[in-house]
């Protein structure tokens, strides 16, 4: 029989759509939108046995993780039901192409979200990695309002390495005193350290009264000779506090609880043979860690959601902020379960190892191994961490190569301060104090006079700054200024550690910025040399990432590309550093930015603007 012709036209033109069906399949799978619907309040919880106020997503902290596919949609409709207290979430290594309204940092680019108001936040997870979100109003971070979100590759696109399952581990420290309190004494005089180490109050001013007689100064010159704060290590939201601390600090019978099960261990369950990958964040408020697992070696192969030439590793550095993937294969003996230990770095701790049980299948996930938990590196051996710093590189394969040089640099030189009494932290003598009307709605909008128009230094006085020794004049000013870089430019920013306020004492700083990855182009130890250091930078196979430290009395070089057109915050990751104005804020391209949502204005200068 003949087909008809009408019916050979019509398989031709459908022949002819193929493709275009096809492709309208593939875009409807690759491109997924991810709702999530969240409420934000306190809750009474026990992370590390010790009952306190916690703020919580959905009542449990840390919050859900977010979980997508490389060029999804992630839609979340967050209402703020903190009685008291504004909000805001940022969405830590998500670059917000397109959309720097959905950054989620207060007074950057976004008015805070009002007791009892929902907001929604939209943007594109453009690459896949392990990334985090946390509290960026205040300093609701220590408070529990933190994260992971994990984005995968699109289906059917491998990666470069091979593992058998994946695991999630988020760190962090963990206070008992509110985040207001700490606040509170942040802003006193005289100045209240949020400390770290676990102690009671006795001991604590016992310590301060010791380091004061040993430095022969007042101890109201020191910024940490303060009563120490109950302080935890939290490994996925769990510790275990001394309860009989709290006990002998007058706390009220039944606050603390060892039998609680909200603080039993935390257990990573794997079976013998496989390999995981374990995806590893920090959002310490203000600890740097060393994570180690007991008997097992680690590979580390991603950073900051950027692939990493394999290297192995005992103990893993990790700065506030940062993300780390390691494989780890469970090649030992099947019997018995091992410890997975943080302990602090950088700062002398008290603060006893954050404990979880990496627990061979069958073995009870509770039961204990037989060993004693790892007391982790020596806290001050400075040379290992910078050490590990230098030994990251690009993967091959995926390198992306930095400029060879830059159109501008920016030397940041990190000081603690004082502003009329007040202890501060500054750059280049300029403490970031955040103004009432975000940048990004003043930029966009012309209103001149929401922040101070001149900007800021680019260095400092190089040749006469002393990095070793306590500043001759320690008083410093605010600012709200900001740098205005050109557009596709490239900008390196060196970061200058120097002496704080106490005597042979310079902090480690992780740095993040926001909207970008940063090339990390090189460490160095001492002071900066503009002339001659450039010479040491790492052109060839530099890692990518978005938060990087600052070793004490060095310096860090990264450069990055302005090509995110947008108002985006650079600054320390520790807490109590940030709000006491270790940042910076720069703007690219904001003629480049769309028309803004209106759900983001409603305070400072565009207080009479709409707003849902």
């Amino acid at each position: 029989m003949t087909e008809p012709a009408e019916s050979k036209g019509y398989f031709v033109r459908l022949l002819a759509l193929f493709p275009l069906i096809c492709l309208i399949n593939f875009s409807s799978v690759e491109a997924r939108t991810v709702y999530h619907k969240w409420e934000v309040k306190y809750e009474y919880k026990s992370p590390d046995c010790y009952k306190k106020l916690v703020i919580t997503i959905n009542g449990i902290s840390p919050g859900p993780t977010i979980f997508a596919q490389q060029g999804d949609t992630v839609f979340v409709e967050l209402k703020n039901s903190l009685w008291t207290e504004n909000v805001a979430v940022h969405w830590h290594g998500i670059r917000q192409l397109g959309t720097p309204w959905s950054d989620g940092a207060e007074g950057v680019t976004q008015c805070p979200i009002l007791p009892g108001e929902t907001f929604i936040y939209r943007f594109v997870v453009d690459r896949a990695g392990t990334y985090l979100y946390h509290g960026h109003y205040g300093m609701q971070r220590a408070a529990g309002l933190y994260g992971s979100i994990i984005v995968s590759l699109p289906e059917g696109v491998p990666e470069p390495f091979s593992y058998d399952y994946d695991q999630n581990i988020i760190l962090n420290d963990w206070y008992h005193a509110s985040t207001n309190e700490q606040a509170a004494g942040l802003s006193a005089i005289p100045f209240v350290f949020v400390g770290e180490p676990q102690v009671n109050s006795i001991k604590s001013k016992l310590i301060s009264a010791l380091i004061c007689l040993e430095l022969a100064i007042k101890c109201s010159t020191v910024p940490w000779a303060a009563d120490g704060d109950f302080m935890s290590l939290l490994i996925n939201g769990r510790g275990k506090y001394n309860c009989s601390l709290s006990t002998a600090s007058g706390s009220a019978a039944g606050v603390c609880n060892t039998t609680n099960p909200e603080c039993s261990p935390c257990s990573l369950t794997v079976v013998p043979g496989k390999t995981y990958r374990l995806r590893i964040g920090s959002l310490t408020s203000l600890s740097a860690l060393a994570f180690e697992i007991e008997g097992h070696d680690m590979t580390v192969v991603e950073a900051d959601g950027n692939y990493v030439e394999p290297f192995a590793i005992r103990n893993l550095y990790i700065y506030s902020g940062e993300t780390y993937s390691v494989l780890v294969k469970a090649d030992q003996e099947s019997s018995r379960n091992y410890w997975a230990t943080i302990n602090v770095v950088a700062r002398n701790p008290a603060t006893p190892a954050g404990l979880a049980i990496f627990n061979y299948y069958p073995n009870h996930p509770q039961k204990q191994p037989p060993t004693a938990p790892a007391t982790g590196p020596l806290w001050n051996d400075t040379a290992s961490r910078l050490a590990q710093s230098l030994a990251f590189r690009a993967r091959q394969g995926f390198i992306s190569t930095p400029p060879v040089t830059s159109d501008r640099v920016i030397v940041l030189l990190n000081t603690q301060n004082k502003i009329d009494g007040h202890f501060k932290w500054s750059l280049n003598n300029l403490s970031l104090i955040l103004p009432q009307t975000p940048y990004l709605v003043a930029l966009k909008e012309n209103l001149t006079g929401a922040f101070a128009q001149d900007p800021p230094p680019d260095g400092y006085d190089v040749a006469n700054y002393d990095i070793h020794s306590l500043a001759e004049n320690v008083n410093a000013t605010s600012s709200n200024r900001i740098y205005r870089l050109r557009f596709n430019s490239t900008v390196d920013v060196i970061l200058q550690n120097a002496n704080s306020m106490t005597v042979k004492n310079s902090e480690t700083h992780p740095w993040h910025l926001h909207g970008h990855d940063f090339w990390v182009l090189g460490y160095g130890k001492g002071k900066y040399n503009i002339s001659c250091d450039w010479r040491k930078y790492n052109l060839v196979n530099p890692i990518m990432k978005n938060t990087a430290p600052l070793h004490p009395y060095g310096w860090t070089a990264l450069r990055f590309r302005a090509d995110n057109p947008g108002v985006w915050a650079f600054h320390c990751h520790v807490e109590s550093h940030f709000y006491m104005g270790m940042g910076v804020v720069f703007e690219e391209g904001i003629e480049k930015v769309g028309e803004l949502p209106s759900s983001i204005r409603g305070c400072g200068e565009s207080e009479g603007h709409h707003r849902p």
